[in-house]
């Protein structure tokens, strides 16, 4: 077992209080604990002292020369909070600026099933012959209609727990979602009756911690299995499936894209909207948000064009945004 790291330089009290706030506040922070380890040897073998931090000495740290961009960027993504911490106890330091970001793009256009593809695929799930060996007949017609009915991502899903599914109110509450935000999913009355069903016949017995969609010995169900049974389901319903999809992922991108379709048909304010649809989503800017309207432009031109006069300076130009 690996021995505790030995804090050593002046920082190093400052260090582990900003540990402490961070992990206090449900951020794992392990790989960026071992980031301020590195920068407490580089502190005290460079010889600072007292508590302080300048450019040339962060630029020394972070911008190792040969090392990838991704490093670089983690590094100052974790000495810009250290340094804001700091700040906030009264020490006037300097802040690094974040600017090695990767520009997460890609050239994959999601697919957008169409209704006919869509009532297809849910007969192909409930229609899917009786199999003793797991319980994919009660899981899966609620599991994916809950993919496509809420845009939820598929690890969110699969990571609920039966405490985290209100169904008196009908809502969901999402933990330590992607960048570590939780939040509230209402759902519709239909699906939630649906979700009572197999409730019923699946957590007579169980606790508030087990998970809402478990696998025959009660663990949490692979993502990669939910994944080949969506192959199974795609080829039952004859949907092609290529090398460019249809994924599982591509029902969050439906979800966002007839959404944004029929706020433009009911004639919606877009600008009053889409924050909600960004909170709903859980994107953690209005990129991802804008990149589904870029979407629905691309796939609705007749639609759009009602509107590109008022709404067209926050349709983005350029290529796809990898949401994720």
């Amino acid at each position: 077992m690996k021995a505790p790291y030995q804090w050593k330089s002046d920082m190093a009290e400052m260090l582990q209080a900003f540990l402490q706030v961070k992990k206090m506040t449900g951020f794992k922070y392990e790989k960026q604990e071992r980031e301020l380890e590195h920068f407490d040897a580089y502190y005290y073998h460079s010889g600072y002292s007292g508590i302080r931090l300048t450019k040339p000495m962060l630029d020394s740290f972070i911008y190792i020369e040969y090392a990838r961009q991704s490093t670089h960027y983690r590094k100052e993504m974790v000495m810009n909070n250290f340094a804001c911490f700091l700040q906030e106890q009264g020490y006037p330091v300097y802040v690094p600026v974040i600017k090695s970001a990767p520009e997460k793009r890609c050239s994959h256009i999601p697919y957008i099933f169409t209704q006919k593809e869509l009532q297809r695929f849910f007969i192909a799930i409930d229609s899917y012959p009786v199999t003793k060996y797991n319980n994919r007949n009660t899981i899966d017609p609620v599991l994916f209609r809950l993919l496509y009915g809420t845009g939820l991502r598929v690890s969110e899903a699969l990571n609920l727990r039966v405490k985290d599914v209100n169904l008196e109110e009908g809502i969901l509450t999402i933990r330590h979602a992607k960048n570590n935000k939780d939040r509230l999913v209402p759902v519709a009355q239909s699906l939630s009756d649906r979700m009572a069903d197999l409730a019923a016949k699946t957590h007579q017995f169980s606790n508030e911690s087990s998970y809402f969609f478990p696998n025959t010995v009660h663990n949490r169900i692979d993502q990669s299995t939910i994944y080949c049974r969506f192959r199974d389901y795609l080829l039952m319903a004859d949907i092609s499936h290529t090398a460019a999809g249809p994924r599982v992922h591509d029902l969050r991108h439906h979800f966002a894209v007839s959404c944004l379709k029929k706020w433009v048909l009911s004639g919606q304010e877009l600008t009053n909207i889409m924050p909600y649809l960004a909170a709903y989503m859980g994107h953690s800017d209005f990129r991802g948000t804008q990149y589904y309207l870029r979407l629905t432009a691309d796939l609705y031109p007749e639609i759009i064009s009602r509107t590109e006069a008022e709404f067209g300076y926050i349709i983005p130009e350029g290529g796809y945004i990898h949401e994720g």
